[in-house]
């Protein structure tokens, strides 16, 4: 009777660690498959996007790395239709925005950023709340387009002044987002002679 309880244990415990695996199998799946499946979206339909959704892609956006933890970084939230008009206005790829139920603009804030040779790496941090954020939003089924600004200075300086944005703030790109009107398929970028191993040109052993 022994033995039987602890050949069940051990099955049940087998089970288990199964039923586990396949678990995280299948997180990791669904985490590569929105990376796959993100595309940038256009057209948008009238439905509003919830304080909820807009929450989650922030906080998205805030759990990216940044170089010394300095989070150098500001996302200005516009939900105005004035607003978001003025924007398009101000950047000759950002027609969408006038059907866009918002836009996250995603600002250097230079004052947090690291100083000297090694400021510029605000461009890297900022970029990968970008995605973190474009990535977010084609989780919650939301449609969404990186318009870069930076280092455009012309764009940069007309939605930094649209915005009312501090000197120390640099705007690098609007994030455009709504609920998806178009479904594009996703493009497949992957191109193996890109890849080198160990040196440039190098091939996988």
């Amino acid at each position: 009777m022994k033995k039987l309880m602890t050949i069940m244990l051990a099955l049940a415990m087998t089970a288990g660690a199964s039923a586990q695996q396949k678990s995280e199998n299948s997180d990791a799946q669904a985490a590569i498959n929105n990376i796959m499946t993100r595309t940038s979206i256009q057209q948008y339909t009238n439905e509003p996007v919830s304080k909820a959704d807009i929450e989650t892609m922030l906080r998205a956006g805030m759990a990216a790395p940044t170089a010394v933890n300095r989070q150098p970084w500001h996302f200005v939230v516009i939900n105005s239709k004035e607003k978001l008009a003025e924007l398009a206005g101000n950047n000759p790829r950002g027609g969408m925005l006038k059907k866009a139920a918002l836009a996250i603009v995603v600002c250097g804030n230079m004052d947090k950023a690291l100083q000297g040779p090694a400021q510029g790496f605000w461009v890297q941090d900022c970029s990968a709340a970008t995605e973190n954020i474009l990535l977010a939003a084609n989780a919650l089924g939301l449609g969404a387009v990186w318009t870069g600004l930076y280092p455009d200075e012309n764009r940069s300086a007309e939605v930094a002044k649209v915005l009312k944005l501090p000197q120390a703030f640099i705007p690098l790109c609007t994030i455009v987002i709504g609920h998806p009107a178009e479904s594009p398929q996703p493009k497949d970028k992957w191109k193996p002679e890109n890849v080198s191993y160990n040196e440039y040109g190098g091939k996988a052993e």
